[in-house]
């Protein structure tokens, strides 16, 4: 005799930071989950993204994984093929690298979007969340930056290509009033298994190796850090309760902070004195990321629990494993 059959999800770049722990925690609740990631080695080395998925293999539950890319339709639809839900996750990340190819960040974020949605609309998928981010408010939207915002001038072709994807969403749900799709403006997302090139990551790896603490600017550029758990939460629960039709949501913690706090907060967790190296502002970067999380609240049931300091003792932690397997 046999059990209820699970339901198949499809999560794109699923290989990622925040796609491996969507992933776990699909896989925890008895789903059955389908990787889409082409392994590249942006924005991190392929192996730590090989490494993730063993990780995730060694659970022993239902996985499946496939190596294409978002752009290419007949790996798309191949990969969503039965599934109920997709979270769309894949795409290239990172302000400064932007500059340097930004046809290329248009191709991935923007045409890659749209073929997710469209394989979507094909294959009867009638839920789907992918990734936007925060940095689609640029430096002239008033904080705490609410949704209804008319985002119109990006800071970088990142930014672009992130609210160009939410443009072809919104225009795309007009011809498909039975997809639920919610993009989700991800604010400053950190934890175990963070690109290694992000803030938090570079100061902790630099207090436990005894280096100086590389830092942007005069300290003073607030960020809202929001704790990978939450973010897992926040999709989850978009997938579950987002409305049909499209629908933009932030997902912050609500409370920013300067990179002067981080710094203290670090030492704070790292338990080790910070030295600075001053540097100049970097290309692109907005002055500040604060989330109105109200909407989230209201239709997601959904609020952030992972206070800063708590966070941060997750990614030391992990930090000091990593360093320790690399010795």
């Amino acid at each position: 005799m046999t059990g209820p059959r699970r339901e198949r999800w499809l999560v794109t770049g699923g290989a990622g930071f925040i796609g491996f722990h969507v992933s776990r925690e699909l896989l925890a609740r008895g789903a059955e989950v389908v990787i889409l990631d082409d392994f590249s080695d942006a924005p991190y080395p392929r192996e730590e993204k090989r490494r993730n998925v063993r990780d995730l293999e060694a659970l022993g539950a239902p996985l499946r994984v496939v190596e294409g890319c978002i752009t290419d339709e007949v790996a798309v639809r191949g990969a969503m093929e039965g599934a109920a839900r997709v979270v769309h996750l894949a795409g290239l990340a990172g302000v400064r690298p932007s500059f340097l190819a930004p046809a290329r960040y248009a191709r991935v974020n923007v045409e890659g979007t749209a073929v997710v949605l469209e394989a979507a609309r094909a294959l009867g998928v009638e839920r789907v969340v992918f990734a936007s981010s925060s940095s689609v408010y640029g430096n002239s939207t008033p904080l705490p930056a609410h949704e209804d915002a008319a985002c119109v001038v990006p800071e970088s072709p990142y930014a672009a290509s992130k609210r160009g994807a939410e443009l072809v969403a919104s225009a795309l749900l007009k011809q498909a009033p039975s997809l639920r799709c919610a993009a989700l403006r991800f604010f400053t997302v950190y934890g175990p298994r963070q690109r290694p090139e992000m803030a938090i990551t570079l100061f902790a790896r630099a207090a436990l190796a005894g280096r100086a603490v590389p830092r942007f600017g005069d300290g003073s550029m607030r960020r809202d850090f929001t704790h990978v758990s939450d973010i897992v939460r926040g999709i989850l629960a978009a997938s579950d309760l987002a409305p049909p039709g499209f629908r933009t949501y932030n997902l912050g913690s609500g409370r920013p902070v300067s990179l002067t706090e981080l710094v203290t907060a670090l030492e704070q967790a790292t338990g080790k004195p910070l030295a600075i190296e001053a540097l100049p502002p970097q290309l692109g970067d907005v002055e500040a990321t604060f989330a109105d999380i109200s909407r989230a609240g209201a239709e997601l049931d959904w609020e952030p629990r992972v206070a800063l300091d708590e966070g941060l003792r997750t990614v030391v932690e992990w930090v000091g494993q990593d360093r320790s397997e690399d010795r």
